[in-house]
């Protein structure tokens, strides 16, 4: 195999860590010549039942290239895309052409790439600043609006909400085979999946959760007669969405309805992670209720789990009324964020070389 040229090599040495869900790193890189390169990219909504149209991944290549861009100014780069026409959405290709600027400023984003983590543990409450605040809405820019839920009251409500919603995730067969599929067992670390320490629950309960999560059998049994969702949901969800700063909605000014809306969405939200991480602030996302409300919105089927539909359409009655109601379809990335410390346990990523292909 070639070696991979300067100064690509190192642009994307940095742009690999971009977050994808559940670290599935949907893309591939093809290196053209010293300046040229195509991102061979995919979704998993054939198998996830949480990539959803593969916006979830989309949002992702979004993040993707955005930390390509900041990548790319530390050489004098600028980094110019172009989403090949005839590749479909479920793959997109994107060509990328970086371009010498001797004016380009480096992004002062670049030395929090590789530090920005996903924080699952409980955070401090201290609420943000104003300054904190006014930095993070700059960051996603003038299309795109941030929505806090602040106080006791909001924070309890999206706590409650997000431990409601988790009784659904971690019920529905259909999610039992992400979870199995993603999860690496006794690890800290882990190149293409989440290590278990990563989860945010405790020993006694990780040594359970990976005994039960051998079969579908062992899952259905514990849930239906034991409860077994419990404990996990008051670890995972309850507890860290009590104890944050506060919970956000990233809002864009116009329903993304393209691939393309959702790749720059994807952009905006990598900018107020890197501001965030930048702010000594921890992150986390919390997308799946709005991904089970807009199966019900769009009257789409997803589990053969007897009331799962019922179920999904009151979270999503209640988290319109969180949002407004008619701000629910713009919403393009749900989380929660405060100060804390810094995850111990954390997903790592393929190497660069693992990541390029000859296509």
């Amino acid at each position: 195999m070639q070696p991979t040229p300067q100064p690509i090599a190192d642009i994307l040495e940095f742009a690999r860590w971009a977050p994808s869900g559940d670290n599935t790193q949907p893309w591939r890189f093809e290196i053209l010549d010293e300046h040229h390169l195509i991102i061979h990219a995919f979704d998993t909504r054939d198998h996830c039942i949480y990539d959803l149209d593969g916006h979830p991944s989309q949002i992702a290549l979004g993040a993707l290239l955005e930390t390509l861009a900041i990548a790319a100014s530390a050489h004098g780069l600028m980094a110019e895309f172009r989403r090949i026409p005839d590749s479909p959405d479920t793959h997109p290709n994107y060509f990328v052409k970086l371009i010498p600027d001797s004016h380009l400023p480096l992004d002062t984003l670049l030395p929090y790439i590789k530090q920005r983590t996903v924080q699952r543990r409980p955070m401090r409450t201290t609420p943000l600043n104003a300054s904190q605040k006014l930095a993070l809405q700059i960051a996603v820019g003038k299309f795109y609006t941030v929505h806090w839920f602040e106080g006791g009251t909001q924070r309890w409500q999206l706590a409650k909400l997000m431990f409601d919603n988790a009784k659904l995730r971690l019920t529905l067969p259909e999610a039992y085979l992400v979870h199995r599929d993603i999860i690496q067992w006794n690890a800290r670390y882990s190149e293409d999946k989440v290590p278990d320490q990563a989860l945010g629950v405790d020993k006694m309960t990780l040594k359970l959760m990976n005994w039960i999560m051998a079969s579908w059998r062992r899952v259905d049994f514990f849930n239906t007669y034991l409860a077994g969702h419990l404990v996990p949901r008051l670890e995972m969800d309850l507890l860290p969405g009590l104890f944050c700063a506060a919970h956000f909605v990233l809002l864009a000014h116009k329903a993304p309805e393209t691939i393309d809306d959702y790749v720059a969405a994807g952009r905006a939200v990598q900018r107020f992670w890197l501001t965030a991480t930048s702010l000594s602030l921890q992150l986390q996302p919390e997308m799946t209720p709005l991904i089970f409300s807009r199966y019900v919105r769009e009257e789409r089927a997803f589990s053969r789990l007897p009331g799962a539909t019922e179920t999904a359409a009151n979270l999503g009655a209640r988290l319109s009324r969180l949002l407004q109601n008619d701000a629910v379809g713009q919403a393009v990335f749900l989380g929660r964020i405060g100060n804390g410390r810094s995850a111990t346990s954390r997903s790592l990523r393929l190497s660069v070389g693992q990541l390029v292909s000859a296509k």
